[in-house]
């Protein structure tokens, strides 16, 4: 993976001193608390409910052993003893004082990682598929131009006040794992018809109190021409984007007032006027940071002890056939590791279980793990000789559940319980739900579903691509969940289609459970997931389950 150069380093030890006297007047008074927001932000500080919050960004998801103990130290010692991982792939600390901000940020900068960029109307940390150099369906590894990216637009002279925050997602692979359809600019590796790679390029996509998917731009462009042609993409939503109202900012409604083809047409003739002044600059910078993504030394042993093991072990099996994803290397595995056990908050992890994790990935990982935006973490390099040993090492600690893409495996933001812009509980919804669903033995029998649950508008659970959407809102002072179903955050990406009158809290459980009793009664078979059988049946036959069992209206 890749190490900070020289200048990495110097530029984040010189953010640190600056925010550090910044800090410092703050708490001597020569700083408002207004006049402070704008500089706490740019550092991925925010005030919550009840405290600071730092976001520190993990880069495409990637991060090592180090970096990942010193997590673990940070939550220790100046947190209270966890962190939560989050659908941007990375961590926020949730209670943090203030005057301790600048010695957790020198601690980021002495392993490579810092906060900047994971706040603000600039380019927020560029996100990636978690399998990726590793999957056996990828075209090619993304990361090194997630990386060029991350390089190319961290403080960036012309992109540092956009007219509202900027996303971007790639993946490497056709089975679409970063939901780039919800990005402001999603990048789909691909192959021309000569076998070229190269990139399909969506623009628009996003979630919030706007939903919107993506439109492609470009059904493909050349590798070597990624850096001008995003910039050429930003060059015009910065002028494009309108600032005097930000529910009105986005890229998506850009494009939406402006047209696909009027903007295609603006983004071509920037790229146009840009393509040139590159001059070989950003290929020779992505041919140094290719070298950083080289695959590990992969080992070649015997799996028979494996085999035995799954044949021999059911617990064992059960979390090898739910937690497993197919590595390319011959004899190799990717491992989820859930970080969702019945009736936990979804994200969070321990500072012993990240420095457990650490210690995995050193001893079976080949040093490197994975943040995926579901919230789990992933070890993306294990031999299978060492599953057995591995799986015994995460059961000891809790963190073996076998649960990674069933209803458990849910997807929440923070919600009311620390978020200012909350308006309903995220957290204590999915842990009831996820004891629910158990307890009555509908997890197993349903199957793959995605359930994403988003505490306010602004919709940082994804619950918009859920299978089973679900958003809490304020009604008059009371809580208020709304339902959504079908949607989907794949390369097929979907919105999902409210299904009527929200729910009180005290009642979302028991409507999902009606919900999903309605799917195993007309499912065609077992193979016939959730989300299949709600594309074959369209919406009413879960609505009028939905709501006639619950004495509904609904209209």
């Amino acid at each position: 993976m890749y190490d900070y150069t020289d200048f990495d380093e110097s530029f984040v030890r010189a953010r640190v001193a600056q925010f550090t006297d910044q800090v410092e007047r703050r708490l001597d008074g020569s700083l408002t608390e207004e006049e402070f927001r704008p500089l706490r932000l740019m550092n991925g500080l925010y005030l919550q409910l009840h405290a600071y919050m730092l976001r520190v960004a993990i880069p495409y998801g990637t991060i090592n052993p180090r970096q990942m103990r010193q997590l673990a130290m940070i939550a220790q010692t100046y947190d209270k003893g966890y962190g939560h991982f989050t659908t941007r792939q990375n961590i926020q600390f949730n209670w943090p004082k203030l005057p301790d901000v600048p010695a957790i940020l020198s601690a980021l900068a002495d392993v490579g990682m810092h906060a900047i960029q994971t706040s603000g109307n600039c380019v927020r940390n560029v996100t990636a598929d978690h399998f990726a150099g590793a999957s056996a369906d990828e075209i090619e590894d993304p990361r090194p131009y997630a990386e060029l990216l991350r390089q190319w637009s961290t403080d960036h002279p012309e992109f540092q006040f956009l007219p509202r925050k900027f996303k971007i997602a790639i993946t490497g692979a056709p089975n679409d794992r970063a939901v780039t359809g919800a990005h402001d600019i999603g990048l789909r590796m691909t192959r021309n018809e000569v076998g070229e790679p190269g990139f399909t390029v969506l623009v628009g996509g996003g979630l919030g109190r706007t939903p919107m998917v993506g439109m492609v731009v470009r059904d493909f462009l050349p590798v070597n021409d990624l850096l001008p042609y995003v910039e050429a993409v930003l060059s015009v939503y910065n002028v494009l984007g309108r600032r005097d109202n930000k529910y009105k900012a986005r890229i998506k409604i850009t494009l939406h007032e402006t047209g696909k083809a009027e903007i295609s047409r603006m983004i071509e003739e920037r790229f146009a006027e840009l393509r040139p002044l590159f001059g070989g600059a950003d290929q020779a910078l992505l041919d140094s940071i290719r070298a950083a993504f080289a695959p590990p030394a992969f080992r070649d042993a015997p799996t028979e002890a494996y085999d035995a093991f799954y044949k021999a072990d059911p617990v064992f099996r059960a979390w090898a056939d739910r937690n497993l994803a197919q590595h390319r290397a011959e004899g190799y595995a990717i491992v989820t590791v859930s970080l969702k056990a019945h009736g936990d908050t979804p994200g969070d992890a321990t500072a012993d279980q990240m420095r457990l994790l650490a210690d995995l990935a050193e001893r079976y990982g080949h040093d490197e793990l994975r943040i995926s935006h579901e919230q789990n973490v992933i070890l993306p390099h294990v031999h299978k000789s060492d599953l057995p040993a591995l799986h015994a090492a995460l059961a000891q600690a809790g963190l073996a559940t076998a649960n990674v893409g069933l209803a458990s495996d849910i997807i929440a933001c923070p919600g009311m319980d620390y978020c200012a812009l909350a308006t309903a509980r995220s957290i204590p919804v999915a842990q009831e739900l996820a004891l629910k669903l158990r307890e009555v033995g509908l997890e197993e029998e349903v199957g793959p579903l995605k359930i994403k649950i988003s505490g306010c508008i602004n919709a940082c659970g994804h619950h918009h691509v859920g299978h089973i959407g679900i958003l809490g809102l304020d009604r008059a002072g009371v809580e208020n969940y709304q339902i959504t179903l079908g949607g989907d955050g794949t390369e097929d990406t979907v919105v999902g289609e409210k299904t009527g009158p929200g729910f009180a809290y005290d009642q979302v459980t028991g409507a999902v459970e009606r919900i999903l009793r309605a799917y195993l009664a007309q499912r065609h078979s077992v193979e016939e997931t959730f989300l299949q059988a709600y594309k074959r049946l369209g919406i009413e036959p879960f609505k009028a389950a939905l709501y006639a069992e619950a004495g509904r209206d609904a209209a």
